[in-house]
């Protein structure tokens, strides 16, 4: 394998600071690279997969990829449309979520690129940010929203559960989101997502369709991330629109190559 190609699967696999769209577009440009330089498309994309397993979005990106580009042409085309499909699909979702979070207090837990296309586009009263620890990207994203004119808070990880309770909407982006509507997210979501049940804080998930899994949950393997069961989630809203946890699968079930994609990057 080309070197350029294995520091592209490294870069992959250490990033712990972007999204899952973001890991999917640089996901999908390293695929095409492949195809360019005589690689294996399909070879590359399950060691990306293997490499960053946590993330459905990759999965979810190079499975339709791989299907609908049967050539190097046909894979150009169908990564230009992923790459500008992924910018279109946080501009839907920030749309849909526009009425809910105008001047709300909101909060928001790591650093969803999702939820900052929601909030930017909504201007809520006030953003509360978890610093997000280990990396602690809630500062910087806090930063980014009040650069852009918003008002935030930044509390600490600690402190998340009880300043929950003072929020009108607890906003969440998504690694990945299974059959079931299980979501795994950064690390401390379920306790997070669990306070604000207790406190009767609509909690809502904004999900690209790209990070829909059609597996069923399992537990990660990863620190980083844990697992929420749909019981504490009140609404998943995708560029699709807006759907209950437990109805997600009727969504997973007629997207295009979600299935099929998955299966070939398992082989």
């Amino acid at each position: 394998m080309h070197a350029e190609l294995t520091e592209r699967i490294e870069r992959i696999a250490a990033d712990d600071r972007h999204g899952g769209s973001w890991l999917a577009k640089e996901a999908v440009e390293a695929v095409v690279e492949a195809a360019r330089l005589g690689e294996d498309p399909l070879a590359l994309a399950r060691k990306i997969v293997a490499a960053k397993p946590g993330i459905g979005a990759i999965a979810g990106a190079l499975g339709r990829l791989l299907l609908a580009g049967r050539t190097p042409e046909q894979l150009i085309e169908e990564a230009n449309a992923l790459i500008t499909g992924r910018e279109r699909a946080a501009a839907a979702i920030a749309v849909l979520l526009s009425q809910e979070l105008t001047e709300r207090v909101v909060m928001t837990h790591s650093a969803s690129a999702t939820a900052r296309e929601a909030l930017l586009h909504a201007h809520p009263a006030r953003v509360v940010c978890t610093v997000s620890e280990p990396i602690g990207e809630g500062r910087t994203f806090s930063e980014e929203l009040a650069e852009a004119g918003l008002t935030t808070d930044l509390v600490a990880d600690e402190d998340a559960e009880h300043a929950v309770v003072t929020v009108d909407i607890l906003l969440l982006g998504a690694d990945t989101l299974f059959r079931d509507g299980s979501l795994l997210n950064k690390a401390k979501t379920n306790p997070l997502t669990k306070a604000a049940k207790r406190a009767d804080v609509p909690v809502v998930v904004a999900c690209e369709v790209l990070k829909l899994a059609p597996d069923d949950p399992h537990e990660p393997d990863e620190e980083r991330v844990d697992l929420t069961p749909p019981t504490q989630i009140d609404r998943i809203v995708t560029e699709e629109g807006e759907f209950a946890a437990g109805e997600i699968s009727v969504l997973i079930d007629r997207t295009p190559f979600l299935r099929e994609g998955y299966e070939l990057l398992r082989g």
